[in-house]
């Protein structure tokens, strides 16, 4: 039962994170149940089996409050749902030894990936026109097969493409990323179903997940308010990279004080993109702020009357002068 209520507390913290940044909710999970002992497939699995109904919630928000670009979430929805069923059927086949260090690498790439980007500025490239089925169709299957061997991915993947290409609104991005996520996560469990069999989903842990999750959603729409994605995503990037640095060291021969220097180097790194981040933030809060002071700046003052012509602001004659005017 202990363990259960972690697992939700699992599934809560990482639909938070999900709803602060529009990605991370599969590395997040995937990435405590590996650390708590669940298998590779197992736990990738019981996370997209979650994600069906998380990813359906979050994505009937988005289309409430119009952050949904149906088109591109077609494009891009079924090439991963393809690249998912790949991706779930060649974990499935992989033997828990050989899947943790495949998993662990996945997952500490994409951790340190977000480490590199929340720790710069978050810029759009203007361009113009649509973004095309030649680049959201490969987009897609990419990222569905990175999302189901490595427990995580679709977000990582798929919304830093799509908002690199400065064609959509960050709103409609995340939404759309969030909806066909449903898709692809369906496809995902579908390939685990044939793969490892009904038991290959860890029921518990499935409902632990989704009850977090279910929990959290209203929640992160708060929370994106008040905590900076740009913080956020790099202490969760630390956090997924020094949680599965863990395991790929220990699949290695590495031994004496090489371990210890490498997980110092990585909480160096970490500690690096925090501060970077903070100093990122802090900036940008200035800039707003010196922007809202000049908005809300003194009133200019009037302008000057013409020369050898009376102020209508301060004679008397000046309004009737202007009423004769009109009636001629």
């Amino acid at each position: 039962m202990r363990k259960l209520l972690v697992i939700a507390l699992v599934g809560l913290a990482a639909q938070l994170v999900d709803g602060a940044l529009g990605m991370a909710y599969g590395l997040t999970s995937s990435t405590l149940l590996l650390l708590v002992g669940v298998a590779p497939a197992a736990a990738s699995a019981s996370v997209h089996l979650a994600e069906i109904g998380t990813t359906l919630a979050s994505g009937t928000a988005h289309w409430r409050f119009g952050n949904v670009d149906w088109r591109v979430v077609r494009r891009i929805a079924f090439p991963g749902a393809v690249g998912a069923f790949a991706g779930a059927t060649f974990l499935s086949a992989l033997s828990t030894a050989s899947a943790a260090p495949w998993m662990a690498a996945i997952l500490f790439t994409l951790g340190a990936y977000l480490l590199i980007r929340f720790s710069r500025p978050l810029r759009r490239n203007p361009a113009a026109g649509r973004l095309r089925g030649r680049f959201l169709g490969p987009l897609g299957l990419v990222a569905g097969f990175v999302d189901a061997t490595g427990g995580g991915g679709w977000g990582p993947v798929a919304t830093p493409a799509l908002l690199a290409s400065g064609r959509m609104e960050p709103r409609k991005v995340i939404g759309s990323v969030d909806t066909s996520e449903f898709v692809v996560a369906s496809a995902a469990s579908l390939g685990f179903l044939i793969g490892l069999g009904s038991e290959g989903f860890l029921m518990p842990i499935v409902l632990a997940l989704l009850a977090g999750g279910l929990i959290a959603a209203p929640i992160a729409a708060w929370l994106v308010r008040i905590v900076p994605a740009q913080l956020l995503g790099a202490a969760v990037g630390g956090v997924i990279v020094l949680t599965n640095a863990r395991v790929l060291i220990g699949s290695t021969d590495l031994g004496g004080p090489l371990p210890v220097i490498a997980y110092l180097l990585l909480a160096a790194g970490w500690v690096a993109a925090l501060a970077l981040s903070i100093r990122i933030v802090l900036r940008t809060r200035r800039q707003r702020a010196l922007a809202d002071a000049a908005v809300s700046g003194p009133v200019p003052q009037a302008a000057e009357a013409t020369p050898g012509q009376p102020d209508p602001d301060t004679d008397p004659a000046g309004p009737q002068r202007v009423g004769v005017g009109a009636e001629r």
